[in-house]
């Protein structure tokens, strides 16, 4: 990413178009303190929990979620430095839940490197991931009131029954659409709302404001993991930093290969089936199950809902005036369909 910080007068205006760039710009000095506090919290007498954070944290994520904190922070004209923990606490929360994932998933890559779990092992993932999961709380408890505790508890209570769902529908083609998008709001939707909502609880707006960003953070969420779920089977290797076809690979029932499920034909329904359930998976089947996709437009259908969701998000917005960082929040909606990784 580019470090370039811009002078306060070379900032876009209010009603000036932004790229990505300039968002990243714009919160890059909140980002730095926010990472620089990293280092101090994770602190061990334990070496290989030091490792292991060091690990995941460093290994090329976007900060998405505090970005969207430190925002909505500034839109809200949060004045203190609560801003910055918290931020960080959003990014510990995500974090756990990566190193769980993997373990679950016997995930081998993550962002294009060796996941944690395959260069330390599932038992010191799991248990680092609760370390990082139990800082996050002792962060927020000394930086928030119960108002916030409260978000956080219910958001990660939503995320592991999310997990669970997950689990519990692994290779089941029979899966429906909507219990497929209740995965999705438990276990990504919910926490970029909370990011949205927690920023909003510290800068005391007002009840109707608050309401409008959860439900701005809760739609940035779903289109997020419904692009994902379109890149995984469109975007190269070296894009997503893992193999093409990897949901499918684990078993993962996701909105394309769904929607893809409810138009095919007996055979077709039943070759997906044999895939799904399959120990491996081959490049010709896999080549087949895209074709299938393909046939039915299971990628456009799951980006026509991604941007429906983008378009819900940004009218979230309508209430607030117009200003910078509006406009970067705008712009940030606007990447979650734009990205290719």
């Amino acid at each position: 990413m580019n470090t370039k910080v811009m002078l306060k007068e070379e900032r876009p205006s209010a009603n000036q178009p932004m790229q990505i760039q300039e968002v990243f710009d714009l919160i890059h000095d909140d980002v730095k303190l926010m990472e620089e506090g990293f280092k101090r919290s994770l602190s061990s007498n334990v070496p290989l929990v030091g490792k292991v954070s060091e690990y995941i944290l460093n290994s090329g994520g976007k900060r998405f979620r505090p970005m969207v904190f430190l925002l909505v922070a500034r839109l809200c004209k949060y004045r203190g430095e609560r801003h910055i923990p918290l931020a960080g606490v959003v990014e510990f929360i995500h974090t756990a839940t990566l190193l769980h994932d993997d373990v679950v998933d016997n995930a081998t890559l993550r962002r294009g490197k060796k996941s944690a779990n395959t260069v330390w092992g599932n038992s010191a993932s799991v248990l680092v991931g609760d370390y990082i999961l139990s800082k996050a709380f002792a962060i927020a408890v000394a930086n928030s009131d119960m108002n916030v505790l409260n978000v956080l508890s219910q958001t990660t209570t939503s995320m592991a029954e999310g997990e669970v769902l997950q689990l519990a529908k692994h290779n089941d083609l029979t899966m429906s659409e909507q219990e497929y998008l209740d995965i999705v709001t438990n276990k990504t939707g919910v926490l970029l709302s909370a990011a949205a909502r927690i920023a909003a609880i510290i800068s005391d707006v007002t009840y109707e404001k608050e309401v409008a960003l959860i439900n701005y953070g809760l739609d940035l969420g779903i289109a997020y993991q419904l692009m994902d779920d379109s890149l995984d089977y469109i975007s190269t290797d070296e894009d997503l930093g893992k193999g093409i076809g990897n949901d499918l690979r684990e078993g993962k029932v996701t909105m394309p290969l769904i929607h893809a499920n409810r138009n095919a034909t007996e055979m077709e329904r039943k070759l997906l089936k044999e895939t799904i359930e399959a120990k491996e998976l081959t490049d010709e089947r896999l080549a087949d199950v895209l074709e299938i996709i393909n046939r039915y437009k299971g990628i456009e259908y799951t980006v026509q809902r991604a941007t429906k969701h983008i378009e819900d998000a940004k009218q979230s917005l309508t209430s607030f005036d117009s200003s910078i960082n509006k406009t970067a929040l705008m712009t940030v909606a606007d990447f979650v369909i734009e990205r290719k990784y």
